[in-house]
Formats: structure tokens, C-alpha cells, sequence
């Protein structure tokens, strides 16, 4: 037997509503208006069994054991579990609790064990898994949603080691995607640079990805993404991108791209000059390719936001944009809520393709299991 965890000891007085005779035991007399509930003969078994429990005070209590208990048997109705606090959330529209998510774990496997989470969304049971010390294996089927659980992993659990597969790796995977849908294509080079898809009702208007940053410690700036995954590029391409940067008002504007861009594009790109921020001097207009992106060769700009670090500026913009200049407080709270592309279309999958998104897993789940 065990005592019951927290509140194992049971009370020993009563209370009483006329004078009762008082009487000691062991030295003790109940406080206020309480007399001994047992008589002094069983006050003595209880000591002879063991079953009395000592306060710091010396006051006796009833020291009661788990097995022996009724208990409650346990309910499916969690409601002392609430909604994902403000601090939890990150724009995504169907966040659970981790709270939640860290009980139905806790209860339904031990550390070391695998859990599968096949549309983790936001990863908040891969998050609850981690901390939990589970492996785990998660699967969504957006580009913004992998993002996402990136962002969340790498930010609060940075020591966490883990593989993402079924994402391009090459620039022959980037072409396999962009042939098999140009759309998830967009979302995978917009997240390749760390910045986040526009999209919804009304098309994008020019806007195929946007990111925020530091300008310095009180302001903040816009960038702006144009994907093309064509070969046929030209120059207009490039003085579309800056128009759309300046109707955004934007600081800069990025242009991904699948084949390399032609001189004259590069040409037009440097017109568009540079802007200033505390961390220095940058193109006002980039030209990224995909194998330059894959490469390690980012963007030059200021310090970004993740998902995690846009969430949390959002909220404090809410509190500071009367104060002080800075990115409206609606931009960022628009960039957080983000509306996935998933609809039920299928989509035949060549055979590079099928191989790109399923052999990584694969490799995973064998490698968890050994």
C-alpha cells in the first residue's frame, strides 16, 4: 500500500454546535469549536495500526492509502482543460490546447514510445511528444502547415533532432513538384525562405508569399515574395515585383525562381537600389534561384519573424501600436491566420514524385522502430 498523493491524511475532528466535554490525546486538543470525532479507544487502534499522521504542530490526522480508495472512474468530459491560451496561439485556426494534447499522451503511452500523428496541423502533439521524451512521427499535407511545426519546434524545444521528408531536397525534386502542382510549389519556395503564403479569395494580386523583420528596435518592415517556376522569364517580371513592392508599400520584394534569370533581369533588379536598416545595407529587389536557395544562399534582409516570433510580436503591437511607430497591429494578426490550401482534389502522383514524398517516412518509421 501507498499513501494517496497530495491530500493523503484525512481529518480527525469534528465540529460541534453546544459545549462538549474536551478531552486530550496525546497531548493535543482541536482547535476552536472541534472535538475528537473518534472515541479515545479507537484513536488508540488507529495509532497501533499505523494509520496516524503527524502535522509539523503535532496535530494527528487519519492517514489514508490509495488501494483502498473508491476512487472515480475516469471520465471522457475534460472540461478543467481550456481553450490554447493567447501565448499559445499561432494563427492556426484548428490549435489545440497542449494541455490537452500532453494528457491524452501521457495516459495512452510511456517515454520512448512512438506516436503517430497523420494531420498534426500546427504540431501540437508532436510538440506535447517531445516534451513528453516520445518519438513521434508527424504528416500534414500543406507546405505552410510543415512550416509551421518548424517554426514551433525550433523554437521551443531547439535541442529536438528530427527529419522533415517528402520536401524537395533538389532542384530536380523542386522541378517534379512544380510540375506535379505549381501551387504547392509557390507554398514550398515561399517557405523555403522563411516567409509565409498569401492566399484566399480574389487571387493574390501579385503577392505570392510575404515576410516581416526588423528594421531596427522600434519598427518593423514588409517583404514581399513573386514565385515563377517557368523557364520563359523576362525583365517585366522583375518591374512587376517592384510595382507590387511599391503599392504594398513594402521595403523589398523577392523573386524565386526555378531556371536561372537572364542578365538583363539582374539588371533591372539593381535599378531599384538598396534600403537601410540597423543591420546594414540590402537590395531593394533580389533574384533568388531555387539551387541558390537550397544551397544555403538565403536572402539578404533584416532579422525575420517566424511563425512563433510573429505571433508574439502580434500580440505585443496590439498593446504598443498607440504608443510607439511600428508594423500595424492588423498585418501581423492577418499573416497569423492562415487559411490552408486544402481541398479534396486528387492528384495523380508520377512515380518520382510518389518516391519523393514516401520514401523519407519510410526510412523514419524503420528507423524509430529498430
Amino acid at each position: 500500500m501507498r499513501p494517496l498523493g497530495g491530500n493523503w491524511v484525512a481529518d480527525l475532528t469534528d465540529s460541534y454546535k453546544s459545549p462538549k466535554p474536551m478531552w486530550e490525546y496525546d497531548g493535543k486538543i482541536p482547535y476552536g469549536k472541534r472535538i475528537w470525532a473518534y472515541s479515545y479507544e479507537n484513536m488508540v487502534k488507529f495509532e497501533e495500526s499505523g494509520r496516524i499522521a503527524y502535522a509539523t504542530s503535532g496535530m494527528p490526522s487519519y492517514k489514508r492509502y490509495l488501494d483502498e480508495m473508491p476512487g472515480v472512474p475516469l471520465q471522457n468530459n475534460w472540461d478543467d482543460i481550456k481553450p490554447p491560451s493567447s501565448k499559445e496561439r499561432l494563427g492556426y485556426p484548428t490549435q489545440k490546447p497542449i494541455s490537452l494534447l500532453e494528457r491524452i499522451i501521457r495516459s495512452s503511452s510511456n517515454a520512448g514510445d512512438i506516436v503517430l500523428d497523420p494531420f498534426c496541423g500546427c504540431g501540437t502533439a508532436v510538440h506535447a511528444a517531445e516534451k513528453g521524451g516520445r518519438h513521434w512521427i508527424g504528416i500534414d499535407v500543406t507546405f505552410p502547415a510543415i512550416q509551421v511545426i518548424n517554426d514551433r519546434i525550433r523554437h521551443y524545444l531547439p535541442s529536438a533532432q528530427y527529419v522533415v521528408g517528402g520536401i524537395p531536397q533538389t532542384t530536380e525534386d523542386a522541378a517534379a513538384l512544380a510540375d506535379l502542382d505549381k501551387f504547392q510549389f509557390q507554398f514550398w519556395a515561399v517557405a523555403l525562405v522563411g516567409a509565409h503564403s498569401r492566399y484566399g479569395k480574389g487571387g493574390d494580386q501579385g503577392v505570392d508569399g510575404q515576410f516581416f523583420f526588423k528594421m531596427d528596435s522600434k519598427t518593423d518592415g514588409t517583404g514581399i515574395i513573386s514565385v515563377k517556376a517557368g523557364k520563359n522569364l523576362n525583365p517585366a517580371m522583375i518591374r512587376e515585383l517592384r510595382g507590387t513592392v511599391e503599392r504594398e508599400q513594402a521595403e523589398m520584394g523577392v523573386f524565386i525562381c526555378l531556371t536561372p534569370p537572364t542578365p538583363q533581369m539582374e539588371r533591372e533588379a539593381a535599378t531599384a537600389g538598396f534600403f537601410e536598416s540597423s543591420q546594414g545595407r540590402h537590395p531593394r529587389i533580389q533574384i533568388k534561384t531555387i539551387d541558390e536557395l537550397l544551397s544555403g544562399n538565403g536572402i539578404d534582409c533584416p532579422l525575420l519573424y517566424t511563425t512563433v516570433t510573429m505571433a508574439e510580436a502580434g500580440r505585443r503591437s496590439d498593446k504598443l501600436s498607440q504608443k510607439r511607430p511600428t508594423l500595424p497591429s492588423s498585418e501581423l494578426l492577418r499573416q497569423r491566420n492562415l487559411l490552408l490550401p486544402i481541398t479534396g482534389k486528387k492528384l495523380p502522383l508520377k512515380t518520382k514524385q510518389s518516391e519523393l514524398e514516401f520514401e523519407p517516412l519510410r526510412r523514419a518509421i524503420k528507423g524509430l522502430v529498430a
